[in-house]
């Protein structure tokens, strides 16, 4: 089986070993190849939909592996119980809605040792809800494929509450980068992502310029308005804009990305 670059990016963070749930499988592709790897010594595709659901039961019976993959109906992590699994991943959705279901599905993490998310908008929240719930975020990786941007973020369960809380203020510390040196704040790294702004790849300066190009479009038709909320709004707007092109004009620009 062949993975594409975004689930085998996925795929890598996988410790060998694990009891894994892929929450939202589609096909099952992900665990399918996971368990055919080693990666994974058990699975559940967890999906919410009928449709897909049996696209990944017919995938996991192709596969022979009807033994060690379980397919199951369920909304976020209701398809699997407390204790199951070690790993989990959730790949393709708004990063608003990983976090609902992470949320909502908070007493189901019981035993889980690592989240492995790949939000398609919204990673800030993402970074933001694993800091918050006391998880370290210990990797990040940026590729392209197909034309489109994916972000994949790893959270590590931390040892204590102590340490995650040392390790998070050592992670998001005030952050000097590029030349001349610009300072980033806690809600900078969790907008950029403290690895990935470090790394500079190319493929980073292509989606923050195409996100200041989102951006300056909004600001433009904010138009003329009277109104002082209004004003407001379309002045702290380019005042980010502002800030994201400075950001990038003080990176180098020739770093190849690291996939």
């Amino acid at each position: 089986m062949k993975l594409s670059q975004r689930l085998n990016t996925i795929c890598e963070w996988i410790p060998g070993g694990s009891r894994l749930a892929d929450i939202g499988s589609d096909h099952a592709l992900l665990p399918t190849y996971a368990v055919q790897e080693g990666r994974a010594v058990f699975a559940v595709a967890g999906e919410v939909n009928r449709g897909p659901y049996n696209a990944a039961s017919k995938q996991v019976a192709e596969a022979g592996l009807k033994n060690k993959i379980d397919v199951r109906l369920g909304d976020g992590l209701a398809a699997i119980q407390p204790g199951e699994v070690d790993v989990i991943t959730i790949a393709g959705m708004g990063g608003a809605l990983i976090v609902r279901i992470l949320t909502e599905g908070k007493v189901k993490l019981a035993g889980v040792k690592r989240l492995i998310l790949q939000p398609n908008v919204g990673e800030d929240l993402v970074r933001r809800w694993l800091l918050e719930e006391g998880w370290l975020l210990t990797a990040e990786r940026m590729l392209e494929e197909d034309g489109k941007i994916y972000e994949v973020l790893v959270g590590d369960r931390a040892e204590s509450a102590e340490q995650a809380q040392e390790l998070n203020n050592r992670l998001y510390a005030d952050t000097q980068i590029g030349e001349p040196p610009i300072t980033l704040g806690r809600e900078q790294l969790l907008e950029f992502g403290p690895f990935l702004v470090q790394e500079a790849s190319s493929v980073f300066h292509e989606k923050w310029i195409g996100e200041i190009a989102k951006l300056e479009r909004v600001a433009g038709s904010m138009g003329r308005s009277d109104s002082e909320d209004a004003r407001g709004k379309k002045e702290a707007l380019e005042r980010h804009i502002q800030f994201l092109k400075e950001v990038l004009a003080c990176l180098p620009k020739d770093k190849p990305s690291s996939n």
